[in-house]
């Protein structure tokens, strides 16, 4: 096992905050394998980049030889987490639940090792606990204590509604770390109210207190926005080979250090190293390439990976793409997708829609190599794609909500 300090230093990378701010020293000085938990609500089938984040520190808390718990909230997702919700959200059926749960356990063995992973259900203790159990576990907290929290405090403000059962989440959510003893709990940053519930009630429970390590939430394909599929700016885990490979290629060059952060395996030294080489005049694109290698090798294999690479270029190079397309940015209002015409229009492409349409039928316009054949094909707002029309107008267009 690596040392202390060689420990922190992987651990640490890309890590928002750490609470309290010695946690995570003092557990690794109990030289032992610590229990690490992260939750996961299985609220949409498929698993993104943005739940890779979390997945990638598991995994590096995986080789470091501790225990990994990787906690699917079938219970919790009846109610719906209410972080960053400006309204009660609708809770899932438990069928709904059951389907998810059941591809999330698939999805993960992508990235951690299925031998060294456990698998758990909050339904198994929080189904146990009855009417008594949760008016216990509910008089550990106040109605004051819970207004604390941004979005709850946000509502209640604004004279928006706030169901009782939403001030129970936080509180089964802690209660999962006391039932799984847990020594540190992995979050985005935005699970911050949630992570320290664990806390205050381990303390309750005279449990040892665990430590919360956050996490960066992580930008989409326009990099603004958290990457998200109601937005459409996402990379999916299941996403094919050649798919993930070309989103990955699409992301801004600011934006690639960002995903080598939170969800390359380099080191930081390694990371260091190709930042050197870029402003010592590498061509950004090169080093965007290892990402997208490194990443699709992951979720497949080194051959899925490398044949992406081969498409890509031969789309790219075939079609005589440019390396360093200008790049546009365009605003949606009050929708979530925007038609091809409009936006060849808006970006000077041609003069008018008819034009635009007119286009089309030529087989003149192209998005990310590809010929479009439908004039009705609209485009994802929170998304980036490069767009051709004719044979020397290329733009890198960025489609955001206004």
């Amino acid at each position: 096992m690596l040392d202390i300090q060689q420990q922190l230093d992987i651990i640490q990378k890309g890590v928002a905050e750490i609470l309290p701010q010695n946690g995570l020293l003092d557990k690794l000085k109990q030289n032992r394998p610590l229990r690490v938990k992260a939750g996961f609500d299985p609220t949409a089938p498929d698993l993104h980049f943005g739940h890779v984040v979390l997945l990638t520190k598991m995994r590096q808390l995986q080789d470091l030889g501790h225990e990994i718990f990787f906690l699917i909230g079938d219970f919790t997702s009846l109610i719906g987490d209410p972080t960053g919700k400006n309204a009660t959200r609708p809770p899932l059926t438990e069928e709904q639940i059951k389907q998810n749960a059941e591809t999330y356990a698939q999805q993960v063995f992508k990235i951690l090792d299925p031998d060294k992973t456990k698998i758990c259900f909050n339904s198994l203790w929080l189904n146990k606990l009855g009417a008594s159990g949760m008016l216990q576990l509910a008089s550990c907290q106040t109605v004051a204590r819970m207004l604390e929290r941004d979005d709850f405090a946000k509502r209640f403000n604004e004279n928006r509604p706030i169901a009782i059962h939403e001030f129970m989440y936080p509180l089964l959510q802690g209660y999962d770390s006391v039932m799984m003893n847990c020594d540190i709990e992995l979050g985005g940053t935005d699970q911050k109210f949630n992570l320290l519930m664990g806390r205050e009630l381990q303390k309750h429970y005279q449990q040892p207190e665990q430590t919360i390590i956050m996490m960066p939430l992580l930008e989409g394909l326009d990099g603004v926005n958290k990457m998200s599929k109601s937005l459409g700016n996402y990379i999916g885990v299941s996403d094919l080979p050649n798919e993930m490979f070309g989103k990955i290629m699409s992301i801004s060059d600011e934006l690639m250090w960002r995903y080598y952060d939170l969800l390359s395996l380099k080191s930081p030294t390694e990371i260091l190293n190709l930042k050197h080489d870029m402003h010592n005049g590498r061509n950004p694109r090169d080093i965007k390439v290892i990402l997208a290698l490194e990443l699709v090798e992951r979720f497949y294999s080194k051959l899925e990976a490398d044949n992406a690479l081969s498409d890509f270029e031969t789309r790219f190079k075939e079609n005589k793409i440019p390396d360093n397309l200008p790049e546009i940015k365009i605003s949606v209002n009050d929708n979530d997708q925007i038609g091809i015409v409009q936006v060849i229009k808006q970006v000077d492409f041609v003069k008018s829609l008819s034009e635009g349409m007119r286009m089309i039928e030529q087989g003149a316009v192209k998005i990310d190599g590809i010929k479009v054949t439908n004039k009705q094909l609209s485009l994802s707002v929170g998304t980036t794609y490069v767009i051709q029309v004719g044979k020397r107008k290329f733009a890198k267009v960025e489609i955001n909500e206004s």
